[in-house]
């Protein structure tokens, strides 16, 4: 694991004081715990949300294939579901990231929705990142 440096408190939006160079990871940490909860916690979700993105690499021919079944609800004309009847999100042209930590997250329990906790549940990361892929090639409406 690489340690955070004064570089790092840079990226973060934080200022170093005067004399702190690059190998200073002490005076980094103690800056960044005297920030409150929210900001580490938005800090943490910002950069797991990049990692996602960044992980995200699918292939979205592959994805066309997997993804068959989600066009039963996801594709349909007004995106209401048959039975029982409610609105689906339109997911072609959805950013990439958004999609796999959303798939990640019913298949960990973490968003409930029976019918996507369900679907999720058996795919693989790869199968999700392909799906992800397929659904991002799309344009934005």
């Amino acid at each position: 694991m690489q340690r955070a440096t004064a570089s790092h408190g840079l990226f973060l939006g934080l200022a170093m004081p005067a004399g702190t160079d690059d190998r200073d990871s002490t005076g980094l940490m103690r800056m960044i715990m005297k920030r409150s909860i929210t900001w580490r916690l938005s800090v943490a979700a910002a950069l797991t949300m990049s990692a996602a993105a960044a992980m995200a690499a699918g292939n979205a021919q592959e994805g066309e294939i997997k993804a068959r079944g989600c066009t039963g609800c996801h594709g349909i004309p007004g995106y209401f579901n048959v039975y029982p009847t409610y609105r689906v999100p339109k997911v072609g042209g959805q950013k990439e990231g958004y999609i796999v930590a959303a798939l990640k997250a019913y298949k960990s329990g973490d968003r409930t929705h029976a019918t996507m906790q369900a679907q999720a549940e058996s795919l693989s990361d790869k199968d999700i990142a392909d799906i992800a892929a397929y659904f991002a090639s799309f344009a934005k409406p």
